[in-house]
């Protein structure tokens, strides 16, 4: 991994004085509390990037942690959608890049902490999303629908034969053929890079895994204890049924079929914890994809210290 990569400064290279620091990995692993060790050393502010977190009200099942343990450390992007409400990942970039500005503008240190992978990406990451014209989605559709797909694989593959190369569905070839329409640049030149906007520290945390599913299936028990299922059934009048994403949050979805009548309270909350523990399996698999991330075990003694080493070294020792 390279200095740059990393987000550390070169051999004889000023140090960027307020890198952004990320806080990553699998639910469950100890990143709420992480991020709060680093904010309080550093002078920090929290940047949530868990997707779920966004809901109002989704405050059990998402393991948000209440203002009273925030330790009086700002939290941003928290709360701000009802969940009958959705947002983009081009919205959250938007969004997620005005906190971390108006973090660094006020002398602080933005903290991004979260682990929905493509959130954490469009937020650090040169990451750009082609705008969407539904006249000629329309019309893409309808050759879709009248001439079938070959004709439209075949005019992608010569506008863009990269793309064309890697997908076949009908719905991403339109996609495809719309973005080329519209900007004039084939759709694979909007594909991510890895290369971070600003400097970045991104910190992974990691460990046994069969300690993260005893912790997984603890948390799970403790929520329901906590009253899960009462959470879910007064989010049902503010429009989670209607909701394209809160509904499918693990735990909630589980719960709404319990109040349906169609799982009982023990089936749900296995069946959360087997969902659970797949979902962060996902997780560990995309961030462990990235080699920028700087992975600490989350049980060592040392953990809060090696982080903090991570960011004062980012910072050229200005914290040491």
């Amino acid at each position: 991994m390279s200095a740059a990569d990393a987000g550390l400064p070169a051999a004889g290279q000023a140090p960027c004085a307020l890198p952004v620091v990320a806080v990553v990995g699998p639910t469950g692993s100890g990143k709420s509390e992480l991020a709060l060790e680093l904010a309080e050393r550093f002078d920090g502010e929290a940047v949530n990037a868990d997707s779920m977190q966004f809901y109002r009200g989704m405050d059990i099942g998402t393991a948000k942690l209440p203002a009273a343990a925030r330790r009086g450390i700002p939290h941003h992007l928290m709360d701000f959608l009802a969940v009958s409400e959705d947002t983009t990942v081009a919205e959250y970039q938007s969004i997620a890049r005005a906190a971390v500005a108006d973090i660094q503008s006020r002398g602080k240190l933005p903290i991004l902490v979260g682990g929905s992978g493509l959130y954490v990406r469009a937020a650090l990451d040169v990451l750009e999303f082609p705008g969407t014209d539904p006249q000629v989605r329309a019309r893409l559709e309808a050759e879709l629908d009248a001439g079938g797909l070959a004709p439209l694989a075949a005019r992608l593959a010569v506008v863009d034969p990269v793309s064309a190369a890697r997908i076949g569905d009908g719905k991403r070839v339109v996609r495809a053929l719309e973005v080329h329409e519209l900007t004039g640049r084939p759709f694979s030149s909007f594909m991510p890079r890895r290369q971070h906007v600003q400097p970045t520290v991104q910190i992974g945390l990691n460990g046994d895994r069969s300690e993260l599913h005893l912790r997984l299936a603890a948390r799970v028990h403790a929520m329901v204890d906590a009253g899960l299922q009462a959470e879910v059934e007064a989010l049902i009048p503010q429009g989670l049924r209607e909701g394209r994403t809160a509904r499918k949050a693990l735990g909630y979805q589980q719960f709404l079929r319990v109040i349906d009548g169609a799982s009982t309270a023990a089936a749900a909350a296995e069946d959360t914890i087997t969902a659970t523990r797949q979902f962060a399996r996902r997780q560990l698999t995309w961030f462990r994809a990235d080699p920028r991330v700087q992975w600490l075990d989350w049980s060592g003694p040392g953990l809060v210290d090696a982080a903090a080493a991570l960011v004062s070294h980012a910072q050229g020792g200005r914290y040491a």
